[in-house]
Parts: C-alpha cells; structure tokens; sequence
C-alpha cells in the first residue's frame, strides 16, 4: 500500500528519537563529549545563520557525502533543518545506513533562535561571488570558509614586475581582497616578454597603475593599494604593519635583505621567488617556523656576480612559473591548508624540467633569526650590498 507523507512522518518519528532546543543546548556544554551537529538544510538558509559548530551538509546530498563527513556510525549526531521536517527524514536515512546514534532537533532551527540560543551568521556573498568563487566552494579544502578567508586577507606584493605580475594575477582571481603593490619603475616595452599586468598602450606610465588597472578590472572584490615609490628603511615598516604576507618579487639584493629584515621584526610571513635565465627558485620564510634570507644567504654576492634580467637575459615564461607558486604558497597560508615550501627551497630548470626541493636548516648564528640575533633594526642595505654609487 502506498504511504502518504504523513505516514512516512509517523513511521520516522517512531524511529527517530526527537531532542529539544535545550536539550541540544546541554548536549554541547557536555566538556568536549558533544555530539555532531549536523545542519542538513540548503547552503542558503546555511548563509543566513546556523549553530556555532554545525556541519552543514544539505538534505540533497546527504546519502552521497554523510560516510565522509562521519565517517564512524557510531558517532552520537544530531540533525536539525529550519523546522524539524527535513532532519527527522535525514536521521531515518542515517539509520538505514548504519548510524546508531542519530537524533532530530524538533522546531529546528527556528526553535533554537527562538529560544534564544547561540547563533552565528558566516560571511555573506554576493550573488555574483556565489558564481566567481563556485570552482572554490567545491573544494574541502577551501569552501566558503576558506573564501571567506581570501577575501579578508591583505597581501603586500614588492615589486611589479616579472614575479609580481603573475603572483598578483592569480591572487586577485582567486579573490584575495585586499592587495598592496610597491614599486617605483614605470612600464617599459622590454617588460612586456613577460610582465604580464602592463600592456602596450601603458608603456611609461607607473607600474603600479598598470598593476591596479589589470587587477580590478580582473576582479572588482579586490581593493589595490599602490605604492609608487621605492621600498627603502625608512618606509617599509610603515607600509608592512597593515599586511598579513609579504610576496617578494625583488630582482636586486638589497630590497631581498630589506624585506626578510623587515618580515622578521613584525613576523610577518616572507613568500619568496628569484629568477635566472632559465632557472628559477621559490620558498617560505616564515619568522618563528624555519629559516629566513639570511640563513640561506648569509653575505651577499659581489655586484658583478649578480647581473639583472636587463644584463643576463630571461626567459618570459619563467618568471610566470615562480610566480604562480609564490602565489599559491601565499594562497595555502592564507588557507592554513597543505604543506608549505618554508624551510625547502624549490628549485625549477626549465630547459631540463627538473623540479628539486632541497631542505633548509636555520642556521643558530644567523645575526637576524638566530638564538642570539646582533640585528635589531633595519640598515643601509645598499651599503651592505656595496652597491651605493
């Protein structure tokens, strides 16, 4: 005989245990024993406020998604829906499957505010948002929360050129909301092999209005701030206290010991990429966690020794390879997700394709990051590089 929905109702409730507001509220003051909250409602009424802690899983994917997100059945879980109809159905379809422990908060979610219990509201996108970042939300790893995240951080990115361009590219489109950029050059014909923010008809004019022009018409949730000016001592502690992560795209020696200086007294996080003819290279440092600059180069080389792109040539896509991963290592600690290259440089060949990773030891006498540190203050960097004319 065929059943009505009410039928199917009264057989779930003989089945499913229903709990309370309250009685959901003294479970989860239960001293770390609380049991899963499972939110099985759809991703907007999710947006709109749930339970601090929720899982949301919605009813429409329940069946394919619940054996990883919980994945051991006997786990005590509690669902809710707006008013208790859809999770009393979601805890029956748990049962079937083997979970013997799943309960329904009768009222939902209604009965919860109404109650006057705890709620939170996560971040709230746009419309347009929900579509540009939906390759993000399908990701674990990422998700909403994770977006949330991008869209809040502030990154300082020195130097438009060949490494910047790419990183800032990729970290506009992947909505990294606010975006510092300093560098005091203007666009120049011969930066076009590669520096892939400016364009033809901007020859001359600052890169940093190039950058900003690219960038937000890219990606308008991204605020760039540009600074036409040249990094120097007495400027960049002023400029770095209002960023989360520096990207370090600097072709020159000085501005590379300025910035891990600089990083390490405000601990502020150091992705770092360098560039010649065909080879690149990329890390982390990262005050407090491994090694900085210094460690890695302890005194700078002679000027000679260290020709520019201008005086030694590049290849143009190279400078797009480590600057996308100076990209994503600033993505993934944004995210708290993966492992970070800090304390491993990675070294690319590109006329070989041979990829090596070679491990870094903080080096315990470094004069910046060691146990007893002699530098306490930025210097002349120019002069310590013996660069100054």
């Amino acid at each position: 005989m065929a059943k009505t929905f009410q039928d199917i109702m009264a057989d779930a409730r003989k089945e499913i245990p229903e709990v309370t507001a309250q009685q959901v509220s003294d479970l989860l003051k239960n001293n770390g024993k609380s049991p899963v909250i499972l939110d099985v409602r759809e991703k907007d009424e999710w947006r709109e406020g749930h339970l601090d802690g929720a899982v949301s899983l919605p009813r429409g994917f329940l069946e394919i998604k619940v054996e990883n997100t919980v994945p051991d059945k006997n786990t005590p879980i509690v669902a809710y829906c707006a008013g208790g109809v859809r999770s009393l159905l979601a805890a029956k379809i748990m049962r079937e499957m083997g979970y013997q422990n799943v309960s329904s908060m009768a009222g939902g979610y209604a009965a919860w505010k109404n109650a006057g219990y705890k709620w939170v509201q996560d971040f709230q996108f746009t419309p347009e948002q929900l579509i540009r970042y939906s390759r993000h939300f399908l990701l674990s790893e990422v998700g909403e929360e994770g977006q949330a995240k991008l869209l809040k951080a502030k990154v300082l990115m020195v130097g438009a050129g060949g490494l910047g361009c790419p990183s800032a590219y990729y970290l506009a489109a992947a909505g990294v909301g606010t975006l510092g950029i300093i560098d005091n050059d203007v666009v120049d014909i011969s930066n076009l092999q590669r520096q892939i923010l400016h364009t033809n008809d901007r020859v001359g004019k600052p890169k940093v209005e190039s950058a900003k022009l690219t960038l937000e018409g890219l990606n308008p949730d991204v605020k760039v701030i540009p600074y036409q000016e040249k990094l120097t001592s007495s400027n960049i502690m002023e400029i770095i206290k209002d960023y989360d992560i520096v990207v370090d795209g600097s072709d020159n020696f000085p501005t590379r010991y300025l910035v891990n200086d600089a990083c390490i007294l405000t601990k502020t996080p150091n992705v770092h990429g360098s560039i010649f003819q065909f080879d690149g290279q990329a890390t982390v440092f990262y005050p407090g966690k491994g090694p900085c600059y210094r460690c890695l180069y302890p005194e700078p080389p002679p000027a000679d020794m260290a020709p520019s792109c201008a005086e030694a040539g590049v290849l143009g896509v190279l400078p797009g390879l480590i600057g996308t991963i100076e990209a994503l290592e600033a993505i993934k600690l944004i995210l708290g997700k993966g492992d970070s290259l800090i304390g491993r440089l990675l070294c690319f060949n590109t006329l070989t394709m041979e990829i090596t990773t070679l491990n870094l030891r903080r080096d315990p006498n470094c004069p910046m990051c060691g146990d007893h540190p002699t530098i306490h203050e930025l210097i002349d960097y120019e002069e310590f590089c013996s660069l100054r004319h």
